[in-house]
């Protein structure tokens, strides 16, 4: 999934000398509004489909991009559809990792309704299924039934506590088998789910993925598709939680200079810049001592949010297990340049012939990492 790309722009202009480093530091301005809804009201909403969305939000997606629209229906159901102005042409050409993000987020949803004595069925692409490129039409009918003898699912207590590690991990802090065999279990008839920190594994990852970020990084649509998404300082991460945010004093300070040269010089190979971005990226691959990923027998719109489910129940465990997670989506991508890795990859992890590696992550423990933006969920609601 995309989500890792966020991580370049913090270092992208980190070159930049525009402003005195007297004037930069008294520039402390943070973001107000972007990350509260990280912050749930101690009442939740009378309204049990607004508890469960309020937290579906929170759930990993491509790019922070947040395409979720929301309708209401009656007192029991809600109609979801993407907002296809939040899709990822580019490097998502199928809308396959922006489908995997609603598995992720009706999981949430189903999670959060269950909490309150509710089971939340899913009818997926009620008026039929989307063919290369999602559409207008739902990706789902939800419906919220009273349940009072439903289980609660005990990975539902990290939600407020998931986060993307998109840092250099501890290569002194090995992920132990034990981490390893409980995220495995988290399998099911859909998705199979695969950790390694073999040595014969690991290394080749590693090279891997770097191989993959240098060809999208030095593709000009697929970086550009994700540097017009950058948002620098404060101010323009709260007016668009949906973005790549970059804050700190540097950024303030560039923010009230203007941020149309921040965007310029991040697309840029040929600046420092987009140097800077590149070794933070080397490193940062460098420092990872395992990865997990997770395969489906096929390639189906079911598997796509089959897998989206998975992923967040991955992401939770290894929330509670201390671990840290980032995903590497470059190199499991369908656009032309990253053919050759996509092959490869397949072949790294040992995938049989129709089998698909939906999604590749470092894992290992890293130090704590801050929420990333999201738009309230009163915005994702869609009248009519």
């Amino acid at each position: 999934m995309p989500l890792t790309r966020r991580t370049a722009i913090l270092s992208a202009c980190g070159a930049l000398g525009l402003v005195s480093a007297a004037g930069v530091w008294r520039v402390t301005r943070t973001p107000q509004t972007a990350t509260r809804p990280w912050t749930l009201a101690a009442k939740p909403p009378t309204d049990v489909r607004m508890d469960a969305f309020r937290h579906a939000i929170l759930a990993p997606n491509p790019h922070n991009r947040q395409p979720w629209e929301i309708r209401l229906v009656g007192t029991d159901e809600a109609i979801i559809t993407c907002d296809l102005n939040r899709r990822l042409p580019e490097t998502d050409p199928f809308d396959r990792q922006i489908l995997i993000g609603f598995g992720g987020f009706f999981e949430l949803a189903r999670m959060a309704a269950a909490e309150r004595g509710v089971r939340m069925t899913i009818e997926p692409f009620p008026a039929g299924e989307p063919a290369e490129r999602l559409d207008t039409r739902p990706i789902a009918r939800l419906k919220f039934v009273p349940a009072p003898d439903i289980a609660k699912d005990p990975l539902f207590q990290a939600v407020l506590n998931r986060r993307t590690a998109k840092v250099p991990y501890d290569m002194a802090r090995p992920v132990n088998a034990p981490e390893f065999a409980a995220l495995s279990k988290l399998a099911d008839e859909k998705v199979q789910i695969t950790c390694s920190e073999k040595p014969g594994d690991v290394p080749a990852l590693r090279d891997l993925i770097w191989r993959a970020w240098d060809i999208e990084a030095y593709t000009t649509r697929t970086w550009k598709e994700s540097m017009d998404l950058l948002r620098v300082g404060a101010a323009e991460i709260d007016a668009n939680p949906d973005c790549i945010p970059v804050k700190g004093p540097l950024f303030e300070a560039l923010s009230l200079l203007g941020t149309d040269s921040v965007r310029t010089q991040a697309v840029d190979p040929a600046s420092s810049a987009f140097k800077s971005t590149r070794e933070r990226y080397r490193v940062m691959f460098a420092s990872t001592p395992a990865f997990v990923w997770l395969t489906t027998d096929g390639n189906s719109r079911l598997e796509h949010l089959a897998t989206g489910r998975s992923w967040l129940r991955v992401n939770l465990l290894a929330t509670q297990l201390g671990l840290s997670v980032q995903p590497i989506s470059q190199a499991v991508q369908e656009y032309p340049e990253m053919k050759v890795e996509f092959d490869t990859v397949h072949r790294l992890v040992g995938a049989k012939a129709g089998q698909r590696v939906q999604m590749l992550a470092r894992l290992g423990y890293a130090a704590p990492v801050e929420p990333t933006p999201r738009w309230p969920v009163e915005a994702k609601l869609k009248k009519g």
